[in-house]
């Protein structure tokens, strides 16, 4: 589509008219209990956005201890390689991506975002402990389960929170500052693998004190976290006289709430399905975090099997990822919020370009014990040089894309929205540590040819991901601005053709899902 012809339909989607609905009443009723500008007083923020890192952190950083005692997890539970990529991947990405569907949509349905937090936070805190009691592959993948049907929500509501706590133009800021418990998490998991290592100290142990420090956090939440008031989203912005498109969740209007609870879901759906970016995000931003996932799960072992005569390595691999991963992430939300008068699709730009520019340090980052001919301090340089540039180009955007899409969602629904953006990623990224699983199989994680055979997957699967990602990303942006514009409300898009795609798509994805968890279990066994 060309710039002339993508302006052409902005400017008739600004002058289309939406078509009668019997949604229209009901539409303008949740209108009107939205706000314009949340009020919410800079002390209750500040502790909300504090404690909703907290939560956030402590259950993005059981993944990291996984990750950073892979070698001792596999020897102490007698695991292989491809029952470990099970741990790390679909055992839990499946019922995270499943879970969060149901208990996002009680939270927007009941109006309890909160309460529902707390719950699923004292609930994966108590997995996560079980986590660090099990003595066998079995009792530690139903643990890790458990864990997921805990943490399946976290992610959706504390976005969706957020966006409501301040402005639209500070969102992104407030997004960022969540998203820096990803990095914090590898951070101070490097530092503890690090310090018990040199303790030996057992590596259940940490899971342990995790899961009762989330128990702790997630009574705070309850007791300072207020419910806010929803903000009205983007696309009402630009279409004020429509009300909240699609959405009709109030519950006086209908004959039953389980007609309305049903009547919710698949307004949520259509709204979804008439946009013209939605798909092609969600594909892209699974793509990206398919290539992060392989690295955060493998890229410490490899390096620490590249580099045996650097004891302090995975100490200055957190350093860096808690260092450079934060300040980046927090500068991609600082630098939209601060160009957002100017621009809304530079979050796009900053992950397509990013990713593409990082996948040149990633390959580097692989190949630094090679370039260096072998010479291991010289070697250990050039990585931690080219590692840093790699976090450096691709960590601008998490923040800054998920608090975009929550504010293009329709408000009283956005965190099941927020649960079906995450459910289209976590069904793909989470094939990553399986794939890399089943390459390694039947290799010794301490030969060299486990270290040869690493290197090959991360160097491919990494750098053609994050290409993927970018290219689509850029493709996203002129219907990222159609949608902008609220065209797709006002001149509603033929639903039955979209409707059949929409399907035929999830089907198509969860049949190489289901293939996928099916052939990994047949090699465990």
């Amino acid at each position: 589509m060309t710039t002339s012809e993508t302006e052409k339909e902005v400017e008739a989607g600004e002058h289309g008219k939406s078509l009668p609905s019997d949604e229209t009443s009901s539409d303008n009723t949740n209108a009107s209990s939205l706000t314009t500008r949340p009020n919410v007083p800079i002390w209750r923020i500040s502790i909300s956005l504090v404690l909703l890192f907290l939560n956030y952190f402590l259950a993005q950083y059981d993944k990291f201890v996984l990750s950073y005692f892979q070698n001792e997890v596999i020897t102490s539970l007698h695991l292989s390689s491809s029952s470990y990529g099970l741990l790390s991947g679909y055992a839990t990405g499946i019922v995270y991506a499943i879970l969060a569907l149901p208990t996002a949509f009680v939270a927007d349905y009941t109006s309890a975002r909160v309460w529902v937090l707390t719950i699923a936070a004292i609930w994966w805190s108590l997995c996560v402990i079980f986590q660090g009691l099990s003595h066998d592959f079995w009792q530690i993948l139903l643990a890790r389960i458990g864990m997921g049907i805990g943490q399946a929500p976290v992610e959706a509501l504390s976005v969706s929170l957020i966006s409501d706590l301040i402005g639209q133009k500070y969102v992104f800021f407030g997004g960022s500052l969540l998203y820096v418990g990803v990095y914090i998490g590898e951070a101070v998991s490097a530092q503890i693998a690090v310090a018990f290592a040199r303790t030996e100290t057992p590596w259940n142990t940490a899971l342990i004190a995790i899961g009762i420090v989330g128990v702790v956090v997630a009574v705070l939440v309850r007791a300072f976290v207020r419910e806010p008031r929803r903000q009205i989203s983007l696309v009402m912005a630009n279409a004020p006289d429509h009300g909240e498109p699609f959405a009709t969740l109030s519950s006086t209007a209908m004959p039953s709430k389980l007609t309305d609870a049903r009547r919710s879901i698949l307004s949520t759906f259509r709204y979804i399905g008439h946009m013209r970016s939605f798909y092609l995000l969600a594909l892209s931003a699974a793509f990206r975090q398919l290539g992060g996932n392989v690295f955060g799960y493998y890229m410490p072992s490899y390096l620490s099997n590249l580099y045996p005569s650097v004891p302090s390595l995975l100490s200055r691999y957190g350093i860096i990822v808690g260092v450079i991963g934060s300040v980046t992430v927090l500068a991609g939300g600082l630098v939209t919020s601060a160009m957002w008068n100017r621009t809304k699709v530079l979050p796009l730009y900053l992950t397509a370009i990013g990713g593409m520019i990082s996948s040149v340090f990633v390959l580097l980052m692989l190949f630094s014990l090679n370039i260096s001919h072998g010479e291991q301090a010289r070697g250990v340089k050039v990585l931690y040089g080219t590692m840093s540039m790699a976090y450096l180009t691709a960590e601008l955007w998490l923040g800054a894309i998920n608090s975009l899409i929550a504010l293009l969602l329709p408000p009283h629904t956005k965190t099941f929205g927020l649960a079906v953006w995450s459910l289209v990623q976590v069904l793909i990224y989470s094939s990553g540590p399986e794939i890399v699983g089943l390459a390694l199989r039947n290799t010794e994680p301490t030969s060299s040819l486990y270290v040869v055979k690493t290197r090959v997957a991360l160097g491919v699967m990494i750098p053609v991901n994050y290409w993927l990602a970018g290219m689509g990303f850029l493709l996203a942006v002129p219907l990222v601005k159609l949608d902008f514009a609220g065209s797709f409300v006002q001149n509603r898009l033929p639903w039955r053709g979209r409707k059949g795609a929409f399907v035929g798509g999830g089907c198509v994805l969860v049949t190489l899902v289901v293939a996928l968890f099916i052939v990994s279990i047949y090699y465990k066994a």
